[in-house]
């Protein structure tokens, strides 16, 4: 078997193989004793064909068996003979020469991994926060799981940030309504931000039956684009204003937060044991896309298309279930643009903390992966069951010791990278960590 290798552009590699005649018509006598087993045609007995008829009739079928046969078995022994890492499977096999009696010569397209030699890891610059979960940390979390718990009562004082107001509004821009700018018992809390800058504020101090005008304008970046800047008058009219009461803090309160406190104190350490996984959780992730990004913008590399197109499937299929399972609907359908970029950036950090993996000679490490079970177990309440599970389940095993190496990636890179380190309240930490998910 002769073999040669071009590199066409990027990763992309052109394979010319050429087998000897013998290999082939072989192969095709097998296909052709195979096609006319137990076959019965007129004039001779059942499975007796001679040859030269069989060959008439079935030779060009035969041989096209046969062709595409040889051609993906003898792609892969080339393969493994010459050590090629191959992205994806090959566009097309191509049969430049095919003909009976002489060697078959064809030429497989494909793209391989690209060769990655990291950079100086130094480059990488890193900045950790520093933060605890203080008492006033716990107190507002408190509060807040109040606010979440607590019942609506109609009132007929003025509305206050935090109260929920019930309004009619009509929009005008140039004394003309536009679309979208009117509604009827409009349910808004005030201060949840969920209308422009101004709208809320606009209301407070109102009380049910008052009418205000209120003016204001459209930020630069509105999502619509006709509306981005302009003035507008909301004529508001408020129906209703109500204040919340805040759910008592007793043993029911506590249950439905999945802790068993008797107390008010006990309550509050249990909350502060959450918000510390929280937020320990929340710095390292944030150090790990810190890591991820030097990475990344310190070495730039190919990314094989064959690999991208298999992310950008992936990520279809995670779109659709995200809308309900999409019954009826071929994820196929969905454009491969809305996901290229994500595709690509998937596929190029997986290929650097591979090469990361290689270049550190890493292994996944038993302590930590009892860890990380550990970190995940420790928020039930039959932690046991949980360690088991994922001890026992090949399959979520698996996805911990992924994700053992790539925390063991980040230690090393932080290794050399310049880091540095600032203070930082739990709720800055908090609220970044949420925003860059």
């Amino acid at each position: 078997m002769q073999i040669s290798i071009e590199t066409t552009q990027g990763l992309e590699r052109k394979m010319t193989i050429g087998v000897p005649a013998a290999d082939v018509d072989g192969q095709v006598v097998v296909a052709l004793k195979r096609m006319v087993k137990g076959r019965k045609i007129d004039g001779f007995r059942q499975g007796k064909i001679p040859p030269n008829v069989a060959q008439k009739m079935f030779g060009k079928p035969a041989r096209q068996e046969a062709v595409q046969q040889v051609m993906q078995r003898s792609f892969f022994e080339a393969i493994s003979k010459e050590g090629v890492k191959m992205a994806g499977m090959p566009t097309n096999f191509e049969a430049t020469v095919n003909e009976s009696g002489k060697d078959l010569e064809f030429v497989a397209t494909f793209e391989v991994y690209p060769e990655i030699a990291l950079a100086d890891l130094a480059s990488i610059e890193v900045n950790k926060k520093k933060s605890v979960v203080t008492d006033a940390d716990v107190e507002t979390m408190v509060e807040t799981l109040q606010k979440q718990q607590a019942k609506w009562e109609t009132s007929t004082e003025a509305a206050v940030d935090g109260d929920q107001a019930v309004v009619d509004f009509d929009g005008f821009i140039d004394g003309e309504a536009f679309e979208g700018g009117k509604a009827e018992g409009y349910n808004l809390t005030l201060g949840s931000n969920s209308m422009i800058p101004g709208f809320e504020a606009g209301i407070e101090g109102l009380k049910a039956g008052d009418e205000k005008t209120i003016e204001l304008s459209f930020p630069a970046d509105y999502h619509k684009e006709d509306l981005q800047g302009k003035a507008v008058e909301f004529k508001v009219v408020v129906k209703e204003v109500k204040k919340p009461e805040l759910a008592e803090l007793n043993e029911e309160f506590f249950k439905g937060f999945g802790v068993e406190s008797k107390d008010l104190a006990s309550f509050k350490v249990d909350i502060r044991a959450n918000m510390d996984r929280e937020l320990e959780r929340a710095i390292r992730n944030d150090v790990k896309n810190q890591v991820i990004e030097g990475l990344v913008a310190a070495n730039q590399i190919d990314v094989p298309g064959a690999l991208a197109d298999q992310e950008i499937d992936r990520l279809r299929q995670q779109a659709l279930q995200q809308f309900g399972g999409g019954q009826g609907i071929d994820a196929s359908m969905l454009p491969a643009e809305l996901f290229k970029e994500q595709a690509d950036r998937r596929v190029r950090v997986g290929l650097l903390m591979n090469a990361a993996i290689d270049a550190f000679e890493l292994t996944a490490s038993e302590e930590k992966i009892d860890a990380l079970i550990e970190e995940v177990a420790s928020t039930y309440q039959e932690p046991e069951q949980v360690r088991e599970y994922y001890k026992n389940t090949p399959e979520q095993k698996s996805q911990v010791e992924a994700l053992a190496l790539e925390e063991q990636v980040v230690e090393k890179i932080l290794e050399s990278a310049k880091v540095t380190e600032t203070e930082a309240g739990y709720e800055e930490v908090i609220k970044a960590a949420n925003a860059s998910q």
